[in-house]
Protein backbone atom coordinates (compact mmCIF):
# COMPACT_ATOMS: atom_id res chain seq x y z
CA UNK A 1 0.00 0.00 0.00
CA UNK A 2 1.06 3.55 -0.74
CA UNK A 3 1.67 6.25 1.73
CA UNK A 4 -0.88 8.21 2.44
CA UNK A 5 -1.49 11.68 1.62
CA UNK A 6 -2.83 14.15 4.12
CA UNK A 7 -0.78 16.88 4.94
CA UNK A 8 2.93 17.94 3.19
CA UNK A 9 5.11 20.57 4.45
CA UNK A 10 8.29 20.45 1.46
CA UNK A 11 10.59 22.23 -0.58
CA UNK A 12 9.67 22.26 -4.05
CA UNK A 13 11.34 22.10 -7.64
CA UNK A 14 10.14 25.25 -9.76
CA UNK A 15 9.79 24.48 -13.31
CA UNK A 16 8.50 27.38 -14.92
CA UNK A 17 7.42 26.37 -18.09
CA UNK A 18 4.53 26.36 -19.71
CA UNK A 19 2.73 23.39 -21.85
CA UNK A 20 5.25 20.46 -20.99
CA UNK A 21 4.10 17.34 -22.28
CA UNK A 22 4.16 13.79 -21.72
CA UNK A 23 6.72 13.08 -24.18
CA UNK A 24 9.25 15.85 -21.89
CA UNK A 25 8.49 14.26 -18.49
CA UNK A 26 9.08 10.66 -19.95
CA UNK A 27 10.17 10.21 -23.63
CA UNK A 28 8.49 7.70 -25.75
CA UNK A 29 11.65 5.36 -25.75
CA UNK A 30 11.52 4.65 -22.54
CA UNK A 31 7.98 3.31 -22.29
CA UNK A 32 9.06 -0.58 -23.05
CA UNK A 33 8.61 -1.55 -19.63
CA UNK A 34 5.32 -2.34 -17.87
CA UNK A 35 6.62 -2.03 -14.56
CA UNK A 36 6.00 1.24 -12.70
CA UNK A 37 9.78 0.83 -10.91
CA UNK A 38 12.39 2.86 -12.11
CA UNK A 39 10.80 5.18 -14.68
CA UNK A 40 11.88 8.03 -12.71
CA UNK A 41 15.77 7.80 -13.64
CA UNK A 42 14.18 9.16 -16.72
CA UNK A 43 12.11 11.69 -15.69
CA UNK A 44 12.56 14.64 -17.75
CA UNK A 45 15.31 12.81 -19.61
CA UNK A 46 15.92 15.10 -23.18
CA UNK A 47 16.18 18.11 -20.66
CA UNK A 48 18.04 16.73 -17.96
CA UNK A 49 21.71 15.44 -19.98
CA UNK A 50 23.43 16.39 -23.12
CA UNK A 51 22.94 13.90 -25.95
CA UNK A 52 21.00 11.22 -23.94
CA UNK A 53 24.33 11.02 -21.95
CA UNK A 54 23.80 10.44 -17.55
CA UNK A 55 27.35 11.27 -17.29
CA UNK A 56 26.65 14.82 -19.10
CA UNK A 57 23.68 16.37 -16.88
CA UNK A 58 22.57 20.18 -17.99
CA UNK A 59 24.08 22.25 -15.20
CA UNK A 60 21.02 24.85 -15.86
CA UNK A 61 18.20 21.97 -15.25
CA UNK A 62 16.36 22.42 -12.13
CA UNK A 63 16.55 18.69 -11.42
CA UNK A 64 20.37 19.14 -11.92
CA UNK A 65 20.67 21.76 -9.28
CA UNK A 66 21.54 20.68 -5.76
CA UNK A 67 19.84 23.93 -4.32
CA UNK A 68 16.42 22.56 -5.14
CA UNK A 69 14.87 19.66 -3.90
CA UNK A 70 11.26 18.03 -2.04
CA UNK A 71 8.33 16.55 -2.91
CA UNK A 72 6.49 18.69 -5.00
CA UNK A 73 6.81 19.79 -8.42
CA UNK A 74 5.69 23.43 -9.26
CA UNK A 75 5.10 23.71 -13.37
CA UNK A 76 4.10 26.14 -15.42
CA UNK A 77 0.59 25.85 -17.47
CA UNK A 78 -0.86 23.58 -18.87
CA UNK A 79 0.79 20.21 -17.67
CA UNK A 80 0.61 17.40 -18.78
CA UNK A 81 -0.81 17.33 -22.45
CA UNK A 82 0.42 15.60 -25.13
CA UNK A 83 -0.06 11.99 -25.49
CA UNK A 84 -2.28 10.20 -23.03
CA UNK A 85 0.78 7.91 -21.20
CA UNK A 86 0.30 6.81 -17.38
CA UNK A 87 3.95 6.40 -17.36
CA UNK A 88 4.39 10.04 -16.80
CA UNK A 89 2.78 9.76 -13.65
CA UNK A 90 4.97 6.65 -12.80
CA UNK A 91 7.88 8.67 -13.62
CA UNK A 92 7.18 11.17 -11.17
CA UNK A 93 5.97 9.68 -8.78
CA UNK A 94 9.47 6.95 -8.47
CA UNK A 95 11.17 10.12 -8.99
CA UNK A 96 9.89 11.12 -5.11
CA UNK A 97 7.27 13.52 -6.68
CA UNK A 98 4.08 13.19 -4.45
CA UNK A 99 2.01 16.90 -5.29
CA UNK A 100 2.46 18.71 -8.65
CA UNK A 101 1.35 22.36 -8.62
CA UNK A 102 0.51 23.70 -11.91
CA UNK A 103 -2.59 26.23 -13.12
CA UNK A 104 -3.93 23.80 -15.42
CA UNK A 105 -3.48 20.27 -15.84
CA UNK A 106 -4.56 18.33 -19.05
CA UNK A 107 -7.40 16.05 -18.32
CA UNK A 108 -6.33 12.68 -19.14
CA UNK A 109 -2.69 13.20 -17.54
CA UNK A 110 -4.66 15.00 -13.98
CA UNK A 111 -6.50 11.29 -13.91
CA UNK A 112 -3.12 9.71 -14.30
CA UNK A 113 -1.54 11.34 -11.69
CA UNK A 114 -4.49 10.58 -9.18
CA UNK A 115 -4.84 6.87 -9.66
CA UNK A 116 -1.33 6.67 -9.24
CA UNK A 117 -1.88 8.81 -5.88
CA UNK A 118 0.22 11.81 -6.97
CA UNK A 119 -1.77 14.94 -6.20
CA UNK A 120 -2.19 17.60 -8.99
CA UNK A 121 -3.15 21.05 -7.55
CA UNK A 122 -4.34 23.40 -9.81
CA UNK A 123 -4.12 26.87 -8.49
CA UNK A 124 -4.59 30.42 -9.88
CA UNK A 125 -1.92 31.97 -12.01
CA UNK A 126 -1.61 34.77 -9.93
CA UNK A 127 -0.98 32.14 -7.15
CA UNK A 128 1.57 30.19 -9.26
CA UNK A 129 3.54 33.42 -9.82
CA UNK A 130 3.57 33.98 -6.35
CA UNK A 131 5.05 30.43 -5.94
CA UNK A 132 8.10 30.84 -8.08
CA UNK A 133 8.30 34.03 -7.03
CA UNK A 134 9.11 32.90 -3.47
CA UNK A 135 11.68 30.45 -4.79
CA UNK A 136 13.08 33.19 -6.64
CA UNK A 137 14.17 35.04 -3.37
CA UNK A 138 14.77 31.60 -1.51
CA UNK A 139 15.17 28.42 -2.91
CA UNK A 140 14.44 26.44 0.33
CA UNK A 141 10.78 28.02 0.63
CA UNK A 142 8.49 25.61 1.76
CA UNK A 143 4.69 24.73 0.45
CA UNK A 144 2.38 23.55 2.70
CA UNK A 145 -0.32 21.51 0.93
CA UNK A 146 -3.21 20.18 3.29
CA UNK A 147 -5.58 17.98 1.78
CA UNK A 148 -8.00 17.37 3.86
CA UNK A 149 -9.03 21.15 3.76
CA UNK A 150 -8.08 21.10 0.30
CA UNK A 151 -5.19 24.13 0.75
CA UNK A 152 -2.15 25.26 -0.44
CA UNK A 153 -0.08 27.77 1.71
CA UNK A 154 3.60 29.57 0.72
CA UNK A 155 4.67 29.10 4.32
CA UNK A 156 7.04 32.50 3.83
CA UNK A 157 3.89 34.79 3.05
CA UNK A 158 1.33 32.85 4.74
CA UNK A 159 -0.76 33.29 1.28
CA UNK A 160 -3.13 30.54 0.89
CA UNK A 161 -5.55 28.85 -2.04
CA UNK A 162 -8.02 26.04 -2.14
CA UNK A 163 -7.72 23.78 -4.80
CA UNK A 164 -10.67 21.41 -5.77
CA UNK A 165 -10.53 17.52 -6.10
CA UNK A 166 -12.90 14.95 -6.73
CA UNK A 167 -13.66 13.38 -3.70
CA UNK A 168 -13.52 9.92 -4.22
CA UNK A 169 -10.07 10.36 -5.75
CA UNK A 170 -9.56 12.28 -2.37
CA UNK A 171 -10.77 9.70 0.00
CA UNK A 172 -8.17 7.45 -2.12
CA UNK A 173 -5.27 9.55 -1.34
CA UNK A 174 -6.12 10.32 2.45
CA UNK A 175 -6.05 6.05 2.84
CA UNK A 176 -3.38 5.57 0.04
CA UNK A 177 -5.41 3.59 -2.24
CA UNK A 178 -5.44 2.94 -5.46
CA UNK A 179 -8.49 1.63 -7.07
CA UNK A 180 -7.87 -2.32 -6.91
CA UNK A 181 -6.63 -1.10 -2.38
CA UNK A 182 -10.59 0.37 -2.39
CA UNK A 183 -12.23 -1.88 -4.02
CA UNK A 184 -11.11 -5.22 -1.54
CA UNK A 185 -11.41 -2.80 1.53
CA UNK A 186 -15.35 -2.76 0.27
CA UNK A 187 -14.54 -6.57 -0.13
CA UNK A 188 -17.49 -7.78 2.89
CA UNK A 189 -19.74 -5.03 1.70
CA UNK A 190 -20.35 -6.16 -1.75
CA UNK A 191 -20.42 -9.77 -0.83
CA UNK A 192 -23.26 -8.67 2.05
CA UNK A 193 -25.04 -7.20 -0.95
CA UNK A 194 -25.14 -9.98 -3.59
CA UNK A 195 -26.39 -12.24 -1.36
CA UNK A 196 -29.07 -10.16 -0.08
CA UNK A 197 -29.58 -9.63 -2.95
CA UNK A 198 -29.52 -13.75 -4.07
CA UNK A 199 -32.55 -13.92 -0.93
CA UNK A 200 -34.61 -11.72 -2.55
CA UNK A 201 -34.49 -12.87 -5.91
CA UNK A 202 -35.14 -16.27 -4.78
Amino acid sequence: MAKTLRHITSTFVPLPVENIDTDQIIPARFLKAIDKEGFGKNLFRDWRYENNNEDKPKKDFVLNNPDYSGEILVAGKNFGCGSSREHAAWALSDYGFRVVVSSFFADIFKSNALNNLVLPVQVSEDFLQQIFDASGMDNKAELEVDLENQTIQIAATGDVESFEINAYKKECLLHGDDDIDFLLKQREEIENFEKNREITFS
